[in-house]
């Protein structure tokens, strides 16, 4: 079955409702515990699906996203979920020392040298006796 995406499903204005199974919205699909039928598992393998709903998304994203879409030949759905697997398969950042990183950052802009001022001589601690 193709993916559907169905426009204003019973939302707010401006939302759409993207079904990854490609089922009509608000299907239930329910497997028995020990099915002896392929269209059985092939339903559980549907009911096995998630079903995401984006709210609020402005139109320049959209826009976008559609344009990406096109860029990679897929449809907007398939895109949307590739870009949440990269973003959340990808390798999670390392706690690193930061000066190194800060470092590491800014060394390509160059450095500047600052002459530090002299420092008196240590004085001496005072002494607390009675």
């Amino acid at each position: 079955m193709a993916n559907k995406v169905f426009k204003n499903a019973g939302l707010k204005p401006g939302t759409y409702k993207i079904l990854t199974t490609g089922s009509p919205p608000n299907c239930n699909f329910r497997t028995p515990p020990k099915s002896r039928f392929a269209s059985d598992a092939s339903n559980a393998i549907i009911a096995g699906m998630a079903t995401l709903t984006i709210r609020q998304l402005d139109q320049k994203t959209k826009t976008r996203l559609r344009v990406r879409a096109a860029h990679h030949g897929r449809s907007m759905e398939e895109e949307a979920r590739e870009i949440l697997r990269s973003a959340l398969t990808a390798s999670p950042r390392s706690n690193g020392n930061l000066a190194e990183a800060i470092r590491r950052r800014f060394a390509p802009l160059g450095g500047i040298e600052l002459s530090l001022p002299k420092r008196d001589a240590v004085r001496k601690a005072p002494g607390f006796e009675e």
